[in-house]
């Protein structure tokens, strides 16, 4: 933060303790710029991003649109001294006369943003997905009983966590129609998967079985 140190320093005004909390919080990928419209002069800078000091010129020419009347401009990119790109918006901020007295100006670095996106592209690239082994999986009842108790809740507008009683066990009794339960330990798996005693699994399948 770039404020006066010392004794004697000045407290800091509204809009720098607006400017500071605005950098503390998106830390350490924003900086805020103080400007004062008035002298056309840098008056504070919060977590200095751009290298720029206090009493650097504003250079508010460089903004789009006319920053004496708007309430904000933006967001516009910008190109950082080392090649980030920046993502900023400007806002107005007036005195109580409803005059323009200074511009704030927060500058995001959204370059880690991308890298971050890009890297979960290449990670979710769907060429990278091989089919699964045939021979390897063609005995995987774990993955048949996923893949039908998720078609049967997306069916019914169900959700896992949240099945009552009932619906427990018409999901069993769906699932054994769809012979399930011929995996060993089938029942354990669909006990420990709906939050069931393994019991009470058991029991429904058994009745299935002897009404069969």
């Amino acid at each position: 933060m770039s404020t006066a140190s010392g004794a004697n320093a000045p407290q800091p005004t509204n809009y720098q303790i607006i400017a500071d909390s605005i950098a503390t919080l998106l830390f350490p990928h924003a900086e805020v710029v103080l400007h004062d419209l008035k002298t056309q002069r840098v008056v504070h800078i919060a977590n200095n991003l751009s290298r720029r000091k206090i009493g650097d010129d504003s250079a508010l020419d460089e903004l789009p649109g006319d920053a004496q009347s708007s309430q904000s401009m933006g967001p516009y990119e910008k190109l950082n001294w080392d090649g980030q790109r920046l993502r900023s918006i400007t806002s107005i901020l007036r005195d109580a006369q409803g005059q323009p007295v200074m511009a704030l100006c927060i500058n995001l670095n959204f370059s880690v943003l991308e890298q971050a996106r890009d890297a979960l592209n290449l990670f979710f690239q769907s060429s990278r997905i091989m089919p699964q082994p045939e021979a390897l999986f063609r005995d995987d009842w774990q993955e048949r009983i996923n893949t039908f108790l998720h078609s049967w809740l997306h069916k019914n507008h169900l959700g896992l966590n949240n099945l009552r009683r009932e619906e427990k066990r018409q999901l069993v009794e769906a699932l054994y129609h769809e012979r399930a339960f011929e995996g060993r330990s089938a029942v354990d798996y669909v006990a420990s998967v709906l939050s069931m005693g393994r019991a009470t699994v058991y029991k429904y399948v058994k009745a299935l079985r002897e009404e069969s």
